[in-house]
């Protein structure tokens, strides 16, 4: 049953912490770091809030619940969209059942009263409006005003902040007078081979060790031709190839081999098969060594007499 605190004669109903248990395996620097940018060295010293940054699936999230964790606080999670309004962010009204208007806070606001730990979660799709409701929280006035309820809420002293970000094209930009607010930049990047198999098998611990070994070299070779296919997407194909073997019976029986790659097709698509090609491929619709093209070459064949001359070839 959440719980009701009373901010200048209006009450809030909080939000429920996430229990949900987590580990961080490997990549000890970067808890270290995050650790640091929530310390508070002397009175008067404020907090970072970093932004953890890194292709969707490599762990951002899971970091940053470990390193809430470690610290023992409340770990609060809120999911940024495109459509999240500062009402959302912070105090939403909601139509009781007696009819009467209650006020209930976010996951953001709830960690802010109780001086817990919140992940703002893929921050970067959020819109400006509802990222200038949070510029007084993340400078050194650390409060947030809600229009809606009338009320100005400070931040507890133990309160701490992360931001994930991913590195993908379905973000929106985000200002300036924002980004100088949330620092350092914590880059995630992608586990050795040796963290990589042990975020399978914590993950998924009946898996075979055959199967574990097909995903976690396909995993490696991904990462090395710079392709974002991450522990997530391993975790998945796992997860479908173990279900798909647990389903076969006599009459339809399937090797390993057969049901890994089916989840390969299945969860990445069939191109994921041929992870050399799919990186020559995208790197060739980045740009790859192509030379530019000018209207000659669209219009004449490179033997052409006809076609005209380039200067530097004149040279």
């Amino acid at each position: 049953m959440s719980q009701t605190v009373s901010i200048d004669g209006v009450n809030l109903s909080l939000a429920n912490p996430v229990t949900t248990a987590t580990r961080w395996i490997g990549q000890e620097e970067s808890l270290r770091q995050l650790a640091a940018c929530w310390l508070s060295v002397a009175p008067g010293d404020l907090p970072l809030t970093p932004r953890l940054v890194g292709v969707p699936g490599v762990g951002k999230t899971a970091l940053a619940m470990a390193a809430a964790s470690a610290r023992g606080q409340s770990l609060y999670i809120f999911q940024c969209t495109a459509d999240t309004r500062p009402e959302d962010l912070l105090v939403t009204p909601v139509l009781a059942s007696n009819g009467k208007i209650s006020y209930h806070a976010s996951a953001l606001v709830t960690a802010m009263i109780k001086g817990g730990v919140c992940v703002l979660d893929e921050g970067n799709r959020m819109n400006e409006k509802s990222w200038a409701s949070l510029a007084p929280l993340f400078d050194q006035r650390r409060y947030v005003e809600s229009i809606v309820a009338g009320i100005s809420i400070p931040a507890h002293d133990d309160f701490r902040a992360a931001v994930t970000m991913n590195q993908d094209d379905s973000t929106y930009e985000i200002p300036d007078y924002i980004l100088s607010r949330l620092q350092p930049t914590l880059q995630v990047g992608f586990p050795s081979r040796k963290d990589e198999l042990a975020i399978l098998q914590y993950h998924l611990p009946f898996a075979e060790a055959d199967v574990l070994g097909l995903t976690v070299d396909f995993l490696q070779q991904a990462h090395a031709l710079k392709l974002d296919f991450s522990a997530r997407d391993g975790i998945n194909v796992l997860r479908y190839a173990i279900k798909r073997l647990a389903a076969a019976d006599s009459n339809h029986p399937l090797s390993k081999d057969k049901a890994w790659r089916e989840a390969i097709i299945a969860c990445l698509g069939d191109e994921a098969l041929d992870l050399a090609a799919l990186a020559e491929r995208r790197r060739q619709a980045l740009g790859g060594d192509v030379l530019p093209m000018g209207l000659e070459d669209f219009f004449f064949d490179p033997d052409d007499p006809l076609r005209p001359e380039d200067e530097d070839e004149d040279k």
